[in-house]
């Protein structure tokens, strides 16, 4: 009688934990797709071939926003060529080659509060080391070093979990067929922690892309009369023309504020897709 009563209320309470589980999820589902609809709803009148290839006139009223696609573009190319191999390399060696003890535990603490500290924070970080004292000047590279910095934290955490979960199992299975622990971790650990490696980076880039006042701090422009070529150029960058369309033109089409936060989305989006088709690939292969 005791068990059976015992059992039941354990199963009442699993259900009533399994619907609040539901419950959450769903509003968050919600929450998230009512934002999305919102912006495409909203958004999409504005979207042409020349909203999207054409260059700004008339304070951003006319024209296009293809200097701040661009921009924003190359920003997130160098960002990740900067952050993702020290974020990986760092990463593989705190799990793989550091001893345990306070020392490990004090930089992983540390790594992870970092990854909570407002972007405000970097981008005035930025200003003072890499514009002013490195004399790189406002410019795309200062830009992208500062991204980097903000970044770094989310992959470096993002790798240390994926290197964990793979089994210790496989490491002393290379071990065994003679690989030194280079070589397992290279052949073997790093292809089986893709998925989360990935998944990490791109979380990382995603959470950059739409931020800016590290940018606005370090070489972002809203009009300018050319394309960034080199590093050293200024630039322009999708948040930031948002947040001028929004707040400091009057007389702005409200079509073309959310146009541009459209295309932002969708860059984000099909960065998220891209790199869910290559684990997919990956996992596939493996």
């Amino acid at each position: 009688m005791f068990n059976s009563e015992w059992r039941a209320k354990g199963k009442g309470s699993e259900q009533l934990y399994i619907y609040l589980v539901l419950l959450v999820f769903v509003l968050a589902m919600a929450a998230a797709l009512s934002i999305i609809g919102v912006v495409i709803v909203r958004g999409l009148p504005a979207i042409s071939r020349e909203f999207i290839l054409g260059m700004p006139r008339n304070r951003g009223i006319e024209g296009g926003i293809f200097p701040s696609i661009f921009g924003t573009l190359y920003l997130m190319l160098l960002t990740a060529a900067f952050c993702l191999p020290i974020g990986v390399m760092a990463g593989v060696y705190l799990t793989e080659y550091a001893r345990p003890g306070k020392l490990l535990s004090l930089v992983n603490g540390a790594i992870l509060n970092l990854a909570g500290v407002p972007s405000i924070v970097y981008g005035l970080f930025g200003l003072a080391f890499f514009v002013m004292f490195l004399n790189l000047g406002s410019s795309l590279l200062a830009a992208a070093l500062t991204l980097a910095c903000m970044t770094l934290p989310v992959v470096v955490t993002a790798t240390r979990e994926a290197l964990l979960a793979v089994p210790q199992s496989y490491r002393e299975a290379a071990w065994a067929l003679g690989a030194n622990r280079w070589q397992g971790i290279r052949t073997v650990v790093l292809p089986a922690a893709k998925n989360g490696i990935i998944t990490g980076a791109v979380l990382g880039l995603g959470r950059a892309a739409g931020e800016t006042a590290p940018i606005l701090a370090t070489g972002v422009a809203f009009l300018l009369p050319r394309l960034p070529v080199v590093p050293n150029d200024r630039f322009m960058a999708l948040p930031y023309t948002i947040y001028i369309y929004a707040t400091q033109i009057p007389g702005m089409p409200r079509e073309r504020t959310w146009g541009a936060a459209l295309v932002l989305l969708v860059i984000v989006l099909a960065a998220n897709g891209l790199a869910t088709a290559v684990r997919a690939g990956k996992s596939a292969r493996r």
